[in-house]
């Protein structure tokens, strides 16, 4: 009798093992399209990495992939999508670190976005570039910093979107360095940028890649980026930590989200194919192309990190005063 339950036990715990590895074994489902939801309008940085990621996981899942843009909402309509789609592993958000913080930024968002999804994969980090606009003198950044410090009513510095990497890091300067700045919102880099080049807004620190083409160009002027190493897109701006600023560090990061319901079994074999494609992306130089330094996570490891970085986002808006729009 007693073996006979044991068998009946190992058979039944067995069971739903078996059943994930078999439900693993048929996804993703061929001819059924995987679906990548990018919140952001088509040609921005966050769309340029999904789009590559998109086109290896189709040559090394075998399956089609289909990127498409969901723009507007500060990214809620397409994370909205990916929340209310099948939770089956087909349909996944591609975004950046602003997804995270949308109850933060937001007086009504539609979503959690820590318990409204299940963590896939965290794929890369990218760092920010301070740039100035052409009518400032100064060429260093403890220069700007001690400018700022003496003239803080003639400074500005464009937001370009709430709760966004670019947001939080000028926060994070601005009390590392002891600075207080006149905030200026944009609805996204380029009208903020543009505005810097201008002479309208005094600085901007973004997405390097974002920056890049009109600091290569002496439309604005590069002053520094947030990583701990000098990036080979822009060789000659020097970190923070090189430039004035020793214990300055800040990175943008892209993340992989589905919907919450969706089977471990399923996230874990998308974690594997993620992981794989974002190697093969560094290897290619791909990845490196758009400046993003690769990274591998398992989903815990995911959520850890997402926990952590919106206990920061969250204390940084707060000290700040900032009120959700």
């Amino acid at each position: 009798m007693r073996r006979w339950l044991r068998a009946t036990l190992a058979l039944l715990l067995a069971a739903p093992a078996a059943a994930a590895l078999a439900q693993a074994a048929t996804f993703p489902e061929r001819g059924k399209p995987l679906r990548i939801v990018v919140p952001f309008a088509a040609g921005g940085g966050v769309d340029a990495a999904a789009r590559l990621l998109g086109t290896q996981l189709q040559k090394q899942l075998g399956v089609n992939v289909v990127v498409e843009n969901r723009a507007g909402g500060s990214g809620t309509i397409g994370g909205r999508a990916v929340q209310s789609a099948a939770a089956d592993g087909q349909t996944l958000l591609f975004s950046a670190a602003t997804h995270v913080l949308a109850r933060q930024v937001l007086k009504a968002s539609p979503y959690d976005p820590q318990t409204d999804f299940v963590p896939v994969a965290r794929v890369g980090e990218a760092p920010l570039m301070l740039v100035l606009a052409p009518s400032r003198t100064q060429t260093r950044l403890a220069d700007v910093l001690a400018t700022i410090r003496q003239q803080p009513d003639k400074w500005s510095a464009g937001i370009p979107a709430a709760g966004a990497p670019s947001h939080l890091a000028t926060l994070l300067m601005a009390r590392d360095a002891g600075l207080k700045l006149s905030y200026v919102p944009y609805k996204g880099t380029q009208p903020a940028l543009m505005d810097v080049a201008g002479g309208h807004t005094d600085l901007v620190l973004d997405s390097m890649i974002s920056l890049l083409p009109m600091a290569k160009s002496g439309k604005v002027r590069p002053i520094a980026i947030t990583s701990a190493r000098r990036s080979a897109l822009a060789p000659e701006v020097p970190t923070f930590q090189e430039a004035g600023l020793p214990e300055f560090a800040y990175a943008s990061w892209y993340g992989v989200w589905a919907p919450a319901a969706t089977p471990p079994a399923r996230v874990a074999v998308l974690n594997t194919a993620i992981n794989a494609a974002t190697a093969e992306l560094a290897r290619s130089g791909a990845w490196a192309n758009l400046g993003i330094t690769p990274v591998t996570e398992n989903p815990e490891q995911f959520r850890r990190f997402v926990a952590r970085d919106v206990a920061q986002g969250a204390e940084l808006l707060r000290s700040a005063g900032f009120q959700p729009e």
